[in-house]
């Protein structure tokens, strides 16, 4: 926990937490980020607090956790949650999305590469990839998992 720390800017708080002010200024739009205190001035007052919030919104969006879960993280780690067990949940859910996602790109790996290849292989009259890219069907492999 951060403490003893006098209140951030929101450049400041963008710094510390290694995001975009635009950013910050989204998260609170959409509710992830709680809306700051207002100096007199009128500018965002942010706290040790937000660090902290803003840290593990970044964390977990660099995993690859949407907005959604997010925001049903932010609820399970609040103090006084027993909530592992829903944290396992959601985290297994999103490892299926992260299986799935890496099985499609492995299998587009494989037809950019075979396509690749009949470039160096043989001449064409037609280059393989724009004829692949031309041609009115999406391979059956790419077609099943898109759909």
């Amino acid at each position: 926990m951060i403490t003893n720390m006098r209140p951030l800017t929101i450049a400041k708080l963008a710094e510390a937490s290694g995001v975009h002010m635009e950013t910050v200024r989204y998260y609170e739009r959409i509710g992830l980020m709680p809306k700051p205190s207002r100096t007199a001035s009128n500018y965002r007052s942010y706290g040790p607090e937000h660090v902290e919030r803003l840290s593990f919104i970044r964390r977990a969006r660099e995993i690859g956790f949407s907005i959604g879960e997010i925001k049903e993280l932010l609820v399970l780690a609040e103090p006084g949650r027993t909530s592992c067990t829903e944290v396992q949940t959601l985290t297994a859910a999103h490892l299926g999305k992260v299986r799935t996602k890496i099985a499609d790109l492995s299998k587009l790996e494989a037809i950019l590469a075979g396509a690749l290849e009949r470039c160096l292989v043989e001449p064409a009259p037609v280059c393989p990839v724009l004829g692949m890219l031309a041609s009115p069907r999406i391979p059956e492999s790419v077609r099943s998992r898109r759909d």
